[in-house]
C-alpha cells in the first residue's frame, strides 16, 4: 500500500507570524470556507491547479501545442489567452513551459517527506521557542495525514501549532488536537448570518468546536480585521467577552490586505472583495485598547 500522502501548496520557512518562535509553516491545501477576503484563494480547491503568470510568458507557444482541450491561444496582439472553462487542469503546459509562467499549485508530498523538510532548520525552533505549523486552506480537511505529521513532529520534540477555522467533526478535530500544542482559531464573524454571507457557511460548528478545543488546548484567538465587516467596537467587545469565555492567551488582529487579487488573476478567477479595505490606524489603536482594557494580551498583524 502506498504511504498516505497529504496535498499541500507551499512549505514556508522562517515563518515568525504563525505562532512563537521561528517555525516552518506548511500549508494545506483545500478549505470548506470561501472567504471572500481570502489572501490564499490557491488553498480553497481540493485539487492541484493552475496559476498562470503572464509576465514570465515569452509566447513561444509550448502550450498551445500540449493543451488536449485547445484551451490556450496565443496572437501577437492578445497574448496568451487561457479558456478556464475548457481547461481540465491536466496540467500538462506546465510541463511545458521553460520560463515559469505556467506553475502547478499543490503537489502531494508523504508525511516523511515533509518532516524531513521541516527538520532542517531544528536547530532555530529549540532557540527561538518555534516549531512547525499547520495551516491553509484548512489542515482538518485532511485530518488524518495532518494527525499522522503531528505524531512524527511530537516525537522529535517539536512545538505544534495548528491555525484553523475549526470546520470539521469533533471526532476528527479531537483526534488531531492530542498532538497540538497551540491552536491557532481563526474568527470571521460571530453573526452567522454575515459568517455564512462572507464564507459561505454558518459558524455553529466552528463555535462549539473552539468550546471543546479551549477545553484541553492553548488557544490564540485571530480576527482578519476588515472595515465595515467585523471591526466596529461592539463587534470587538463580542469577541473579547468570547475570549475571556476560553480562556484565550492572546487576540490577534491581521487587518485586510489584497493579497489574494493577484493570485486570483492567475487562477483565472474573480476576485470579490476587492471594494473592501483595512481599518485605519486610529480604529485599529481603538480596539486595541478594548482588548487591553479586558486584560487580554493583543497583537496586531501576527
Amino acid at each position: 500500500m502506498d504511504e498516505e500522502k497529504g496535498l499541500i501548496f507551499n512549505i514556508q520557512k522562517f515563518s515568525v507570524h504563525d505562532g512563537p518562535g521561528i517555525r516552518t509553516t506548511v500549508f494545506m491545501k483545500g478549505c470548506p470556507l470561501q472567504c471572500l477576503w481570502c489572501s490564499n484563494p490557491e488553498s480553497q480547491s481540493f485539487l492541484p491547479e493552475l496559476l498562470a503568470r503572464d509576465i514570465n510568458c515569452k509566447g513561444c507557444g509550448a502550450c498551445v501545442g500540449v493543451c488536449p482541450h485547445g484551451a490556450i491561444t496565443i496572437t501577437r496582439n492578445t497574448g496568451r489567452i487561457i479558456n478556464r472553462q475548457k481547461c481540465d487542469q491536466c496540467l500538462f503546459c506546465v510541463q511545458s513551459c521553460l520560463y515559469g509562467s505556467l506553475n502547478q499549485c499543490g503537489q502531494y508530498s508523504s508525511v516523511k517527506d515533509v518532516l524531513a523538510e521541516v527538520l532542517q532548520d531544528k536547530i532555530f525552533y529549540k532557540n527561538s521557542g518555534g516549531g512547525i505549523t499547520l495551516s491553509g486552506g484548512e489542515p482538518l480537511s485532511q485530518s488524518r495525514f495532518v494527525r499522522n505529521l503531528l505524531v512524527d513532529c511530537k516525537k522529535e520534540g517539536l512545538h505544534t501549532t495548528l491555525e484553523t477555522a475549526g470546520h470539521c467533526s469533533w471526532n476528527e478535530m479531537e483526534k488531531v488536537l492530542e498532538f497540538v500544542d497551540l491552536i491557532l482559531f481563526d474568527i470571521k464573524h460571530l453573526d452567522s448570518g454575515k459568517h455564512r454571507k462572507a464564507t459561505g457557511i454558518k459558524n455553529n460548528i466552528l463555535l462549539e468546536n473552539l468550546q471543546k478545543a479551549a477545553a484541553r488546548n492553548n488557544i490564540w484567538l485571530r480576527v482578519p480585521l476588515i472595515a465595515g465587516f467585523n471591526d466596529s467596537a461592539d463587534h470587538i467587545k463580542k469577541i473579547v467577552a468570547l475570549g475571556k469565555d476560553v480562556g484565550a492567551q492572546k487576540i490577534s488582529l491581521l487587518p485586510y490586505h489584497e493579497g489574494g487579487k493577484s493570485k486570483c488573476r492567475q487562477l483565472g478567477t474573480l476576485y470579490g472583495f476587492s471594494d473592501r479595505k483595512a481599518p485605519d490606524d486610529k480604529q485599529i489603536n481603538k480596539l486595541n485598547k478594548i482588548i487591553e482594557k479586558a486584560d487580554l494580551t493583543v497583537s496586531v498583524g501576527n
